[in-house]
């Protein structure tokens, strides 16, 4: 049965890789666990790093990775930059990180390229008062997989 289920998923993943160029998987918040989100199938299919997001809940992650990849599946990547203009009600930096960091949450991402070499990003966003992790007082609960340079 759980092969069945797991099989479904990935049927699923590969249809929206198909019809979309890429695939978002959210794994929901628990008690004492920071939810999280990612692509599959932006590098691949667009040349762009795959994506992470930690603490955002569903539909707030599913746009923000969306945007990204509408936004620079056609340009650079501004890496370690404040970004004003990707999202609507705040900015956000998108830092580098190495797979390795990920190794224990994008298992999608890890299955799909299986040993085929992909890159990855993470989306970091600010506390409900704009601070950035990076900053004073910043208090928010995002795992920070990369490292932000500013």
């Amino acid at each position: 049965m759980e092969k069945d289920r797991i099989r479904a998923y990935f049927e699923i993943v590969d249809n929206n890789i198909k019809k979309n160029g890429f695939h978002v998987t959210y794994v929901q918040e628990e008690k004492d666990f920071t939810p999280f989100g990612y692509s599959t199938g932006l590098y691949k299919n667009f040349g762009i790093p795959e994506a992470f997001v930690s603490g955002l809940p569903n539909g707030l992650t599913n746009n923000l990775i969306h945007k990204y990849a509408e936004t620079f599946k056609a340009q650079e990547i501004p890496l370690n930059k404040r970004l004003n203009n990707l999202m609507d009600d705040f900015p956000v930096y998108i830092i580098p990180v190495e797979n390795k960091n990920l190794s224990k949450k994008i298992l999608s991402s890890f299955k799909w390229y299986e040993d085929d070499v992909f890159k990855s990003i993470q989306i970091i966003f600010p506390d409900l008062a704009g601070k950035f992790p990076q900053e004073t007082g910043y208090d928010y609960d995002q795992e920070i997989m990369g490292h932000l340079f500013v």
